[in-house]
């Protein structure tokens, strides 16, 4: 852990006018047992690529195919549990005046681990849409056998998530890159910072003026950039940061609440 960091962090202390923004990838979610998404080829799916079966073009090949996949990914996804950095995230939501968790993961964890407001880029695997005219699929979806369709217009569903080749959700994006120009400290955790455009809200952060921390066992391309690189995983850096904001006790509730 670099010492500065923590000798620093009573002037990070966000307040109503700036705050502290997360953006996790999935070296989080791994944590969690969740593995990442071309560790997720195994088994049945092993000799499949991901880019065949997460796209439009895999998905007009086979539909039935790729929904199962996606099924067995949401499921994966339902048997993990949040570990301990979620749940510090959480506690920091409540806690801080301002704090915005941006999270390139699709399965869900921050939202289990009580976690209200979050920007996920890369859509969710909880959630389905039809192909066609991108309805949002009706209750009870997850629970139907076989491969449902949209029931207002009678295309496949597909799981509400960006496929390669597509787009990100422009209204999604611009909340990130707005949180990240406000950002006061910018948090990379567990993310390869290889991925657009993801890995761009970084910068942005940093170009509007943000203190950039990376916690990652991991040097990525933007390890020998940030101000603080703490090479550990985000379970045991995040829970270190509770408790050292719980030791700086009162000056830190009466800061963050100025």
């Amino acid at each position: 852990m670099d010492p500065s960091f923590w000798q620093a962090l009573p002037r990070l202390l966000p307040d109503r006018r700036s705050h502290w923004v997360v953006l996790t990838g999935a070296g989080s979610s791994k944590e969690s047992g969740i593995p990442t998404f071309r560790e997720a080829q195994s088994g049945l799916w092993e000799r499949f690529r991901p880019e065949e079966l997460a796209s439009a073009q895999g998905f007009e090949k086979d539909p039935l195919w790729v929904w199962k996949w996606y099924q067995h990914r949401r499921h994966s996804a339902e048997r993990a549990a949040p570990h301990a950095g979620h749940r510090v995230l959480s506690w920091l939501e409540k806690t801080l005046p301002s704090l915005a968790i941006i999270t390139q993961n699709v399965d869900g964890l921050h939202q289990r681990a009580g976690s209200r407001e979050v920007i996920e880029l890369h859509g969710s695997l909880h959630r389905s849409i039809c192909y066609k005219h991108r309805h949002p699929a009706h209750e009870g979806w997850a629970q139907q056998s076989g491969h449902p369709k949209c029931q207002q217009c009678g295309s496949w569903l597909r799981p509400d998530v960006v496929w390669f080749g597509e787009n990100l959700c422009q209204a999604t994006l611009q909340r990130a890159s707005e949180a990240a120009k406000q950002a006061k400290v910018f948090f990379v955790i567990g993310t390869s910072s290889q991925v657009y455009p993801a890995a761009g809200l970084a910068w942005m952060a940093k170009a509007a003026g943000a203190t950039l921390v990376e916690i990652n066992p991991e040097c990525t391309p933007l390890s020998q950039e940030v101000d603080f690189f703490l090479p550990m995983k985000a379970s045991v850096a995040l829970e270190m940061l509770k408790a050292q904001l719980l030791r700086l006790g009162g000056q830190t509730f009466a800061r963050t609440n100025q």
